[in-house]
């Protein structure tokens, strides 16, 4: 429905109503001294065609820039029609599907949703998405908390080549649950978790956290670490980015027995970049731990009169009256996300999706093979990527991804913040909608930068 203002008269009244003088009036808590005046510049209204002048105006003003970064956020083709049906009023203003007798559309599309990511994780079951990548691997560390019976501890072994953000998230959950998060450290020449080195015996634990793709854009040894993890009595967490999943082995087939708990960030599938998001969390398991996931759940069944009919299952809902009895109390559903998502995987089905997959892996290796081709440049770890690859460069990092923004590319992620040992590197990401044209662009301006900065004599500190 159209917004319709409310007119002069209709403002006057409303406020004689309620016995104030003016909509200001409303706003006197706030102290003089933190109100902002009227806003110079600002005209009183505009026609509707000298608001889409000044639009075009700034719209041309912005420059279009190359994204080389990834770390967690990528830049996929999404196919017009996603948001198109995504953003019809059906969808875009839907409620949180309580009523089922009202909400079967909805339903219908969320119970889709979770076929399609069971399917694609291989797993037995997938809830009705949580509010991102981050807070759902949390949600995972709770859950397996609860879940491993053979386990009395609250310690959960977590990689550092888990996302560091990912790392903050869960630290900021769960600590004060007297969960302990054991940092694993990563093989330095490979990039990985080495299944090698970890201890024969660990001690009691509850659950290992696995990534595939690690942060770095590096393969995990997923079986040997699965195997590892349940020998020893852990459940296993897998991290994973949904659209590499359609070339590489889905966590419900890792190991002897595949992963208990599957979660990670949806953006790949259908959602633009967005100032970092937050995008849409996702979560699967294996049947026997289904009582203790947290979120909706929407189950199929049939009515009176044998139709077809979907409701949600197992819990009312996902917000619980007993807050020590709730398996969440945060489990946000990002339903519009999940609709796109749910449209995008639909529209691609599994060729489409493992296309994509292994045409982003491929851009990437190329972009490597030509970065590294010039003075100075490595990979520093030697191990299979997916889509993203860590390089060393050969002068300042912050120099150069300067210098490459003048060019309007947004050249990858810096890792040194977080992994001091890794200063002047920098994680590059090329995905599906990458060109032979846009690598060679990026490898261009990158050889001339480093002629340039050498020009100036502007070396690196060395290493210690």
């Amino acid at each position: 429905m159209p917004f319709i203002p409310h007119t002069k008269d209709d403002v006057r009244r409303m406020l004689a109503a309620i016995g104030v003088d003016s909509i200001e009036a409303l706003f006197d808590e706030i102290p003089p001294a933190l109100r902002s005046g009227p806003l110079d510049g600002v005209p009183e209204g505009l026609s509707e065609a000298g608001v889409a002048r000044i639009m075009h105006e700034r719209a041309r003003a912005d420059q279009r820039t190359l994204c080389f970064a990834g770390a967690g956020a990528y830049e996929h083709h999404i196919p017009a029609a996603v948001w198109e049906i995504a953003t019809r009023g059906e969808f875009y203003t839907a409620y949180t599907p309580y009523q089922a007798e009202a909400s079967q559309g909805t339903l219908q599309l969320l119970y889709e949703y979770q076929s399609m990511m069971a399917g694609l994780m291989a797993m037995d079951v997938s809830n009705a998405s949580l509010y991102d990548g981050a807070s759902a691997l949390a949600e995972a560390v709770l859950m397996a908390v609860r879940a491993n019976r053979r386990s009395r501890s609250k310690r959960i072994l977590v990689p550092r080549t888990v996302h560091p953000a990912y790392r903050r998230v869960v630290d900021t959950i769960v600590r004060n649950q007297g969960i302990v998060l054991e940092e694993l450290d990563y093989h330095r020449a490979g990039g990985h978790l080495d299944p090698d080195a970890l201890p024969g015996d660990p001690g009691d634990f509850a659950a290992l956290v696995i990534p595939q793709p690690n942060f770095f854009g590096v393969l995990e040894e997923v079986d040997a670490l699965t195997d590892w993890a349940h020998a020893r009595g852990g459940l296993v967490i897998a991290v994973v980015n949904p659209t590499a999943m359609a070339v590489l082995k889905p966590p419900g087939e890792w190991g002897g027995s595949g992963a208990d708990i599957a979660c990670g960030d949806g953006q790949p599938l259908g959602a633009p970049l967005s100032s970092g998001g937050p995008y849409f969390g996702f979560m699967c398991c294996r049947r026997e731990h289904v009582r203790q996931m947290p979120g909706r759940i929407v189950g199929r069944t049939v009515d009176v009169e044998g139709r077809t009919g979907f409701t949600l299952t197992l819990q009312a809902r996902e917000q619980h009256i007993r807050r020590s009895k709730a398996t969440s109390n945060i489990c946000t559903n990002q339903g519009l996300l999940v609709t796109a998502a749910t449209i995008y995987m639909a529209l691609l089905g599994p060729q489409g999706l493992a296309r994509v997959a292994a045409a982003s892996h491929a851009n990437t290796n190329r972009l490597a093979e030509r970065l590294c081709a010039l003075e100075g440049v490595e990979r520093v770890f030697q191990r299979p990527v997916f889509h993203e690859v860590l390089l060393r460069l050969p002068l300042p990092v912050g120099e150069v991804m300067r210098a490459l923004s003048v060019q309007g590319i947004v050249g990858g992620v810096t890792v040194a913040d977080d992994y001091p040992e890794l200063d002047n590197t920098l994680l590059v990401c090329a995905t599906e909608t990458k060109t032979g044209e846009d690598l060679e662009a990026f490898a261009g301006h990158l050889e001339r930068i480093f002629a340039r900065l050498r020009s100036v004599a502007c070396p690196v500190a060395p290493r210690l």
